[in-house]
């Protein structure tokens, strides 16, 4: 299931106990394409997502949807069966079910290292003044012949990158406004796409 990352909150469960949530504005997924092995060599099913204005759609994906309509976004999916123009919407969820989230982190720029990867920094006394969150040594004579050993853990760019969260609670199940509560937090801002499989 495809949706778009709307807001979070919290959940109460009967028994008072509260959840935070994230609000996920599921669906509906139309099928735009069935591969097969006879003619493409494997099996798949395409699906499309959202809603793109015709005059921002171009001719080859207007030709490929047909009367199906102009889609934001569109997977494919390897197995499964179903029939080019079938609906699949978020009443393939039960609350209770165990699913994973995909989606692109917010991306946070430049970081140092204790933020990018959790040093510690150096001590705030002995001498100490401007060097708490320096990394520290990177190598030197007795590693790799004096280079900087690849991989090394430095300062960069951190965050936008595709991140899966496992083992999250589908909370509530809304079809007639197509929305998905399910526990926890989801990676990205509010607007990001988001890819939830059972």
């Amino acid at each position: 299931m495809l949706g778009i990352k709307a807001r979070m909150t919290q959940v109460f469960s009967d028994a008072g106990v509260v959840s935070a949530a994230t609000v996920i504005s599921a669906g509906p997924l139309t099928v735009t394409q069935v591969k097969n092995t006879d003619k493409d060599g494997y099996e798949s099913v395409q699906v499309g997502f959202g809603v793109r204005k015709e005059s921002r759609t171009n001719k080859a994906m207007k030709g490929h949807f047909g009367d199906l309509g102009s889609f934001q976004h569109v997977r494919e999916y390897r197995g499964g069966s179903a029939n080019k123009g079938d609906k699949i919407d978020v009443s393939l969820f039960a609350p209770g079910d165990v699913v994973e989230v995909s989606s692109i982190s917010k991306g946070k720029g430049f970081q140092g290292v204790v933020k990018r990867h959790g040093f510690h920094g150096g001590p705030r006394t002995h001498g100490q003044k401007n060097k708490e969150r320096a990394p520290g040594s990177i190598g030197g004579g007795g590693r790799a012949g004096g280079r900087v050993v690849k991989g090394m853990r430095m300062g960069g760019r951190m965050g936008g990158e595709r991140v899966t969260v496992r083992n999250l609670k589908v909370l509530q199940v809304d079809a007639a406004s197509n929305t998905l509560l399910i526990s926890g937090a989801v990676p990205g801002r509010p607007g990001t796409l988001v890819e939830i499989r059972g």
